[in-house]
């Protein structure tokens, strides 16, 4: 009897099931950033990869590691800038024609609404947290719909905490739940075309987005010591199945949740 693949297996494999295929990667800040562990996924794979960074501050951060992937397209994107997003598309049309894939890792809360109660958040901060983690992929599906022209898929990260009250998650859980939701109704207006929409939902994760969570560590603590699984997930796991998804053999799955945490949310 074959034995199981142990994760640095699965770290070294390398089947070209996505030869030929090319897409965007948002929302890396480092070599920490789940997007980081999804665009080394899609790479490993055989995909080509372009990669964005939000600004100047954040652009030394993140253009070795666009280096190392070789990147084509390195590019800004800060989605609250008028015409940012509507640039790295027509760069993307302008090189490559058509695209396969888009992965949306951006989101983000006002540090005062993410530490209050829901009820006490403020209007401006609700609203600029859902523009910026929802809205923000609703506009990537709409731009990247006559790019996929064979077909493709579109990915986007949500967390436990839109299902269920997750102390200390806040605001973040209404505005990911409506991230969920938007998802899949993406995925009912554009199967006819042949793409397909994810949310990757991953356990927790030590990175830089998820160090403005109160508390986190001790969330970390308790993740590794209730999953089945026993461990916390990396950005490697999460890039993998994401990556996978994106292959033809996933044609047919669209609109779901996908949990990539070890088997934490069947038992919490």
């Amino acid at each position: 009897m074959a034995q199981a693949q142990t994760r640095s297996d699965l770290s070294e494999a390398k089947p070209q099931i996505l030869a030929n295929k090319r897409g965007l990667v948002t929302g890396i800040a480092n070599d920490q950033s789940i997007a980081y562990g999804c665009a080394k996924a899609f790479r490993r794979f055989g995909a080509e990869v372009a990669i964005t960074y939000l600004d100047e501050k954040a652009r030394p951060h993140v253009e070795p590691l666009a280096r190392e992937l070789d990147a084509p397209i390195f590019m800004p994107l800060d989605v609250t800038i008028e015409g940012s997003l509507e640039s790295v598309f027509a760069a993307l049309e302008k090189q490559w024609r058509q695209i396969d894939f888009v992965v949306h890792s951006i989101a983000f809360a006002p540090k005062a609404d993410l530490h209050g109660r829901v009820v006490d958040c403020s209007r401006d901060g609700f609203t600029k947290a859902m523009d910026i983690s929802c809205h923000s992929f609703i506009r990537m599906a709409r731009l990247a719909e006559p790019l996929m022209k064979r077909g493709g898929a579109l990915f986007t990260m949500s967390y436990y905490g839109a299902q269920r009250v997750v102390e200390h998650y806040n605001v973040m859980g209404p505005v990911k739940a409506a991230l969920e939701a938007s998802a899949r109704y993406i995925a009912s207006e554009l199967a006819e075309h042949g793409i397909r929409v994810y949310v990757i939902s991953p356990g927790p994760l030590k990175t830089r987005a998820a160090s403005g969570i109160s508390h986190f560590d001790d969330l970390l603590s308790e993740a590794a010591a209730k999953a089945p699984a026993r461990q916390l997930v990396s950005i490697e796991d999460v890039g993998i199945a994401t990556a996978a998804l994106a292959g033809d053999g996933a044609r047919l799955i669209t609109g779901e949740t996908i949990y990539v945490d070890g088997g934490l949310h069947i038992v919490s």
